[in-house]
């Protein structure tokens, strides 16, 4: 366990010092930039990795929940705390997110410290990690987009759609389906399911929030519409009179 606390600290600072490094190279742009690329980094890193870990390495978490950890299940988990010690302690420290995204890393660094301990439930761990961060990426991609001015283009439409699809299907659908495996399994301990069913509950939540964002989306595409329709009926008619 001595080994996993040190490894989790040269994880921790690893995220540090690739933040403070963004901000020396970026002195120009915000902390928020700095921190959110270091967010996209993890993102796509945690992608990559759970994902070789679910479906070639394996265990597939759907069938084997509850199984000793393995190495790479193990170096997956550290890399990840490391990261949500730093982006909490940044979002503590900057006051930049709610209670929600808050109870999400809480939940998170609580997660895989437990699953640390048992030493069992890497593969639902990582499986969670990948369901959460492989929409990461696109919303991050949707914050630059804001901050360079080019969300309102095509491009942060079908950023937009991306992200709202990916979450309804990883997030709840096949997430559901996890947490189901997981609860009828008679081998995970009762602590990890109890924190499956945390997490899952903490995305429709995060759902909640993201159908309200459609339901504005969907309203302003409308209006967009009506608005060009209007516009071209109006130069036509100018037409005519001319």
């Amino acid at each position: 366990m001595a080994v996993l606390v040190v490894c989790a600290l040269l994880c921790l600072s690893g995220w540090v010092s690739l933040y403070f490094i963004l901000c020396n190279i970026n002195g120009s742009r915000s902390y928020e930039w700095n921190c959110r690329l270091v967010t996209l980094f993890h993102g796509i890193l945690a992608v990559c990795i759970t994902a070789y870990i679910g479906y070639v390495d394996g265990p597939w978490p759907f069938t084997y929940p509850g199984t000793k950890n393995t190495p790479l299940q193990i170096s997956a988990m550290v890399v990840s705390l490391g990261y949500f010690i730093f982006d909490m302690g940044w979002c503590v420290y900057f006051r930049t997110e709610g209670p929600v995204m808050l109870a999400h890393h809480t939940m998170s660094i609580l997660g895989i410290l437990l699953t640390l301990w048992l030493g069992e439930s890497g593969i639902e761990s990582c499986a969670v990690l990948f369901g959460s961060e492989i929409t990461n990426p696109l919303l991050q991609a949707r914050w630059f987009l804001k901050q360079t001015g080019h969300y309102g283009t095509l491009l942060g439409d079908v950023v937009d759609v991306l992200f709202v699809l990916l979450f309804v299907v990883m997030r709840i659908f096949v997430g559901g389906t996890m947490l189901y495996c997981e609860l009828i399994s008679p081998r995970p301990r009762f602590f990890i399911k109890c924190g499956g069913v945390a997490m899952y509950a903490l995305s429709w939540v995060f759902m909640v929030d993201i159908v309200r964002f459609a339901i504005r989306k969907s309203k302003s595409w409308h209006k967009q519409q009506r608005d060009q329709q209007g516009a071209v009926a109006a130069n036509g008619h100018e037409g005519k009179k001319d």
